[in-house]
């Protein structure tokens, strides 16, 4: 990998890990529409650790004040009904789906998944997905009504996230649209749920970079420090626009790429492999 194509892919990554539209998805298609060579899932997974680092200094004030109130929770019971104690319990709990499944499926995860046939075929169908929830669900429901059961559902809809296409924020705050959040909190308890998930997978593919020509550590660190600078700019406007906005754009945009993408794969202007 070259270092103009580090730093192409690490913007890609930084604008869209947040956004319900799949990172991985798009690091995909840019690499194969250029011709260049798949970077894999540990570069995609390394690098999401600059946007993760978005996410713990944007968020830093609040995860400080979960992480305080879980290890008083530890100690006294009295504590385990603070909402921040609580949450950190449902992050823990919410982040077991991807965490097991992702061990479970590592190896066509890393292969079979990366199909730009299945890329264009989830794009399509998880728009439908978010497009349902965002027009049907209630929106009534803020982080301070999240219940042990609803932690487990935002899980495993970021478990979803698994596959190319269907966008770790896009599962998760799906989800919480179809049990009633309002957009806002279902974006903010994605991005917190994300944390742990991102930080292992990220810290455990590491170990890949640099052990072939593919990808070496100087373009990674260099994609990873640039996805941080465009992922933190990403998170603000995103919860600013979602005080008054909805997801339909995004649904039609992920429609609109997920048919061209096809239209490409059918035409062989890019490779599905």
């Amino acid at each position: 990998m070259s270092w103009f194509e580090a730093i192409v892919l690490a913007i890609v990554q930084g604008l869209t890990e947040f956004l319900p539209i799949s990172s991985s998805a798009h690091i995909l298609i840019v690499s194969r529409l250029f011709g260049w060579e798949d970077p894999g899932a540990a570069f995609t997974a390394v690098i999401q650790i600059g946007t993760e680092a978005a996410v713990l200094i944007y968020f830093r004030h609040d995860i400080a004040r979960i992480i305080s109130a879980w290890l008083r929770s530890l100690r006294d019971p009295s504590m385990r009904s603070d909402l921040d104690a609580r949450m950190g319990w449902y992050v823990i709990v919410g982040t077991l789906p991807i965490g097991i499944l992702g061990l479970a499926f590592k190896d066509t995860i890393e292969t079979g998944a990366r199909n730009l046939w299945l890329v264009a075929a989830v794009m399509i169908i998880f728009a439908l997905v978010l497009g349902f929830a965002d027009a049907t669900g209630a929106r009534t429901k803020g982080l301070e009504d999240i219940n042990t059961r609803d932690g487990v559902l935002f899980g495993f809809g970021q478990a979803l996230a698994l596959i190319p296409g269907v966008s770790r924020s896009g599962g998760t705050i799906s989800v919480g649209l179809l049990l009633g959040y309002t957009r806002e909190a279902a974006a903010r308890y994605s991005f917190l749920l994300a944390i742990p998930a991102v930080l292992i997978s990220g810290l455990f593919e590491a170990r890949k970079i640099g052990s072939d020509d593919t990808v070496a550590w100087g373009p990674t660190i260099l994609a990873t420090v640039i996805s941080f600078a465009v992922g933190y700019a990403v998170i603000a406007w995103l919860l600013r626009y979602l005080v008054n906005g909805s997801f339909r754009p995004f649904v039609l945009y992920r429609l609109a790429l997920g048919v061209v993408l096809l239209g490409l794969l059918a035409t062989g202007v890019v490779s599905a492999t």
